[in-house]
């Protein structure tokens, strides 16, 4: 299975078996809704994971892998929605997501950007945008995470549905 396009899995365990992850997720009661999911590769996936847990917030749910090798993770935001992200395969191992490291850009909701940037700050992300008030009502900042991957966070949440 490959990290980038996995179901989710519904406990917060490291485990190597994947096996019937779509089953038990589809008939799970607990798993989230269906939503789009942003996906990411990483060059040293656990070291990503820590930064984006102690740095932005979001909670590790499910890591599977073996070493320092990343399978599959989810990390959610606690207001909504996630990532999935793995490791990049070795080399010579086929890899037909070929998503590139440090290129994944985003855009997160967060009724708290201030305290966010202190936290994103104070746990060593390079902030590449400071707070600002936008023309369109939002309190953004951007940071960058160890990959070079860009997390832009603020209190735009989009346009209501037609």
């Amino acid at each position: 299975m490959d990290a980038t396009d996995s179901p989710s899995a519904t406990d917060s365990t490291s485990a190597t078996d994947t096996t019937n992850t779509t089953t038990a997720a589809a008939t799970d009661d607990k798993a989230p809704p269906p939503q789009v999911w942003p996906s990411l590769r990483a060059r040293d996936a656990r070291a990503l994971i820590r930064f984006l847990v102690e740095a932005f917030g979001f909670e590790e749910t499910v890591v599977y892998g073996e070493g320092d090798r990343v399978d599959h993770a989810q990390l959610d935001w606690p207001p909504g929605g996630g990532i999935m992200l793995g490791s990049v395969p070795e080399e010579g191992a086929a890899d037909h997501v070929a998503l590139v490291p440090g290129t994944f850009g985003g855009y997160v909701v967060t009724d708290e950007p201030d305290a966010l940037y202190a936290r994103a700050r104070a746990a060593g992300a390079e902030i590449i945008m400071e707070l600002t008030d936008t023309d369109y009502g939002s309190r953004d900042f951007a940071a960058r995470d160890p990959e070079g991957n860009r997390w832009f966070f603020g209190t735009y949440r989009g346009a209501p549905r037609k």
